[in-house]
């Protein structure tokens, strides 16, 4: 079995601190957590200033956008700290912690758990991954030996 490259190892090691900011983002109590989801409320009000759209259209849009963003991260430290892994499996792990952190969501009295943002999460998985796999191709065949060919 080939040792993990510089990348992966990397990867790997910021995925801790970043898991444990999701956790902290998403499982604090709503007032705690609107210090960092105020900013997508803030964005959409100077969104709807400036293109008459009402402002709880274009805070349901950038709050959707903000929860792609937020697993963007997940998808690419995945995707880079186990580039051996199909996509199927980063996706469905993707989508497992978004419905896991709803789920959870569900106990907590401040927090309102939304099947968008499952899908919203789970798309930021894949947009991660996608990055990852088409700007950092693995680099599986050239780690494994060459063999002559009789």
């Amino acid at each position: 079995m080939p040792r993990p490259s510089a990348l992966s190892i990397t990867a790997r090691v910021l995925l801790v601190p970043y898991i444990v900011g999701l956790a902290l983002i998403v499982w604090l109590p709503a007032s705690a957590a609107s210090r960092v989801t105020g900013l997508a409320f803030r964005a959409a009000r100077v969104f709807a200033e400036y293109t008459g759209i009402s402002l709880s259209t274009s805070y349901t849009l950038f709050e959707f956008l903000a929860n792609i963003a937020l697993f963007v991260p997940f998808g690419i430290l995945l995707t880079a700290g186990w580039p051996r892994t199909n996509t199927w499996w980063i996706i469905l792990l993707g989508f497992s912690a978004s419905a896991a952190i709803e789920l959870v969501q569900t106990m907590l009295p401040s927090r309102y758990p939304t099947l968008s943002d499952v899908i919203a999460n789970a798309l930021g998985t894949i947009i991660g991954c996608l990055v990852v796999r088409l700007f950092l191709p693995t680099r599986v065949a050239r780690s494994q030996p060459v063999r002559a060919q009789a």
